[in-house]
């Protein structure tokens, strides 16, 4: 299968695709023997022999999948240039890169995942293999039923109306805690759905993403997840891992 060249540079560990794209601008890459300083140049990583400044292109790095607790206050991304904490500040000593999965705003908390599984990480994050992703939310004040049937059926927000979810009450005293299973990712989407029925969002966990739930693991904990958990992952979007 053709790709684009730096794709291949990056998905073989070389670094990100702007500074591979530099490498090739830069004539340190070479195809088949040919200088290639062409951005869109397709290559068959299979067949083409790849060379950067005269070595051959190591192989694809191993896919690793990783479980982080997000602590609050941590950006989800590789690097922030505000200097604030990244969740690749929790994985200290990790070898080989991994990217998030999706996003958790600064000041949410729970499970992330982090691999370096292209294929997985984008039907994961893609809305039409609805892969549900579950919430504990502690909100200001006592909620009513209408609220919770409210969010159950859809709630109308600037970016158009929620699909359903599933919405369970399990505590009212002393605050009230609701958890909250949602088939879609928009920006901010559980807080902006409870400000819309009056309740402002206190403290947000998720819980959990289609079959991987977060368990005990404690806030800037990782572990590596079980081939079982990669299977099932794989499962909840409907294909089989080979």
């Amino acid at each position: 299968m053709r790709q684009r060249l730096q794709k291949v540079m990056a998905h073989a560990g070389l670094g990100s695709r702007r500074r591979c794209e530099q490498w090739i601008v830069s004539g340190r890459v070479q195809v088949n023997g040919q200088i290639c300083t062409e951005l869109g140049t397709k290559v068959d990583p299979g067949s083409d022999r790849i060379l950067v400044d005269g070595r051959p292109l190591p192989g694809p790095e191993p896919n690793m999948y990783v479980m982080l607790h997000k602590p609050k206050n941590v950006i989800c991304t590789v690097k922030d240039d505000k200097g604030r904490p990244t969740v690749m500040d929790c994985l200290g000593g990790l070898r080989r890169r991994v990217y998030p999965v999706g996003r958790l705003d600064g000041d949410s908390e729970g499970l992330l995942l982090l691999t370096n599984d292209g294929f997985l990480s984008h039907r994961l994050l893609h809305p039409s293999y609805h892969v549900p992703k579950t919430y504990r939310v502690t909100v200001k004040g006592r909620m009513a039923e209408e609220a919770l049937a409210a969010l159950r059926d859809g709630i109308a927000l600037e970016d158009g109306v929620t699909a359903p979810a599933r919405v369970d009450l399990v505590d009212q005293t002393p605050a009230c805690v609701v958890d909250i299973t949602l088939w879609e990712g928009r920006n901010r989407q559980v807080r902006r759905m409870f400000d819309a029925v009056q309740h402002p969002v206190v403290r947000l966990v998720r819980r959990a993403v289609g079959p991987l739930a977060l368990g005990e693991l404690r806030p800037g904990q990782f572990r590596y997840l079980e081939t079982s958990e990669i299977d099932a992952l794989y499962e909840a979007v409907d294909h089989g891992r080979t």
